[in-house]
């Protein structure tokens, strides 16, 4: 899930360049001490404060049974966080912060891309990892075609979502004509949409119309109307929650029964909240994982019983990153950033909560993708894809 950054990579570097001379200074091995400092930079506040909790809720979960368990190597891993409030310019700050004063050895989050991407130049240059475990951007990682040394992320690309949905509209739906509404406030969207035409209209589909909305718009119904005439069989939406939840009932009440599918911004409960169980009948998107797929149940069951509630999404995923970064400091050997960092790339067959991992030459971890169904309120699997190489 990713956020747009339009902007904010120029406000990144600037703001890395005139905070760099107090965080230079900072950064150390932590090699003599019996405890290795990781930094959570997390939207605990803000519009965003949602994804941010929830993952910081996995992560803690993968720490305390690390540390439950001896810890790495004998120490302990202690968690430092920080609030970003949901803006790229204080995940600069927080990023600064963890490094400079609290000495970290690796960077955890934040959860949407524009604020990964903007802490990232201050990360890089003072070569502290950071692993991102809920951006999807494929620029995350990846900047004007070369790899980020030192950014790494624990859940699949956009492009992988992408294609999966295509895809699953053309051979399991049967789908031959779509149309896409983006929300055009966002790279995330807008990026899915533009994978998922290229893909369905390369498997012999045809994309008959395409829309797009903005962030907090409430009224949908007049594009909808408009979409309603291509008469398509089937609608792609991948946006986040709450507008999602909103285009569904509305959708509904204009007489649009055809599936409507979607990506990973749809795994919230809000979803069913804000349109209701019967409108969200006929719907399906793309995430990480499921919690009714029995090779994930362990993690469920120890997140139920820490916090009292079902995990969503972004607890798995925070979950695997606190994996990742456990396998990565004992493979390391040390606190070293630098060590992890060559151990992070070199991620392997990994089992984590969501499956397994293997990190690519982009540094996206190689893991399969599921396919959920609303059905009368609840959530049913229907299909795991694993991703080809080429994706």
């Amino acid at each position: 899930m990713n956020f747009g950054k339009k902007g904010l990579k120029l406000a990144s570097v600037l703001m890395g360049t005139m905070l760099m001379g107090g965080v230079l200074a900072g950064c150390g091995s932590q090699a003599d001490s019996n405890e290795i400092k990781v930094g959570a930079n997390f939207e605990m506040t803000g519009n965003v404060a949602n994804y941010g909790a929830a993952t910081l809720d996995g992560l803690k979960l993968a720490i305390d049974e690390i540390n439950d368990a001896g810890g790495v190597d004998g120490k302990k891993i202690t968690l430092v966080t920080a609030d970003n409030k949901s803006e790229a310019s204080e995940a600069v700050n927080a990023a600064t912060k963890l490094i400079s004063d609290d000495k970290v050895s690796v960077l955890v989050g934040p959860a949407v891309t524009a604020n990964v991407i903007a802490e990232s130049q201050v990360a890089t240059d003072n070569k502290v990892p950071i692993i991102a475990p809920d951006a999807t951007s494929p620029d995350v990682t990846v900047e004007n075609g070369k790899v980020k040394p030192f950014v790494f992320r624990s859940c699949f690309i956009d492009p992988q979502q992408g294609t999966v949905m295509a895809k699953f509209a053309s051979e399991n739906l049967k789908a031959k004509t779509a149309v896409i509404y983006v929300d055009n406030s966002t790279d995330y969207s807008k990026s899915l949409g533009k994978v998922f035409k290229e893909k369905f209209e390369a498997a012999g589909g045809k994309v008959l119309m395409e829309e797009a909305f903005l962030a907090k718009d409430q009224d949908f119904k007049a594009t909808l109307t408009k979409l309603k005439t291509a008469n398509a069989d089937v609608i792609f939406v991948p946006a986040y929650y709450e507008e999602v939840g909103k285009i569904v009932k509305q959708a509904r009440e204009l007489g649009i029964t055809c599936p409507i599918l979607g990506t990973d911004g749809w795994d919230d409960s809000k979803v069913t909240d804000i349109a209701g169980a019967d409108a969200l009948n006929n719907t399906y998107f793309s995430t990480h994982y499921s919690d009714k797929d029995e090779s994930v149940k362990p993690f469920v069951e120890a997140f139920k019983n820490k916090y009292g509630h079902m995990p969503n999404v972004f607890a798995a995923l925070g979950y695997d990153a606190g994996k990742m970064l456990a396998d990565a400091i004992k493979r390391a050997g040390s606190g070293d950033p630098e060590k992890i960092q060559k151990a992070l790339e070199e991620t392997k067959d990994l089992k984590v909560g969501t499956g397994t991992i293997t990190m690519d030459k982009n540094h996206n971890p190689i893991k399969q993708a599921v396919i959920l169904q609303n059905k009368d309120g609840d959530r049913v699997m229907v299909a795991k894809i694993m991703p080809d190489s080429e994706d």
